[in-house]
């Protein structure tokens, strides 16, 4: 017989940290110019979008970059 509960255990599954101060405060200044530095480096332009794992920023007039909130080191309006 198979037991349910010992198949579903077996299953990967997604773990993901969302900091809900961060998004809260990220929320508050979409539509904004932001500069964010990330692990890789920094980006400026305007804050699109807010979701609880990334965000979406608009550099110059077409290239949008979505960055995972986990890589985003400090952020500042400007």
């Amino acid at each position: 017989m198979n037991n349910p509960t010992s198949a579903s255990a077996n299953r990967p599954q997604l773990v993901s940290m969302v900091d809900p101060f961060v998004v809260q405060t990220l929320q508050s200044i979409v539509q904004s110019t932001v500069v964010i530095e990330t692990t890789r480096g920094n980006l400026r332009g305007t804050l699109l979008d807010v979701k609880p794992d990334h965000v979406v920023i608009q550099v110059g007039n077409q290239s949008s970059f979505f960055v995972r909130i986990q890589e985003i080191v400090w952020v500042m309006p400007s």
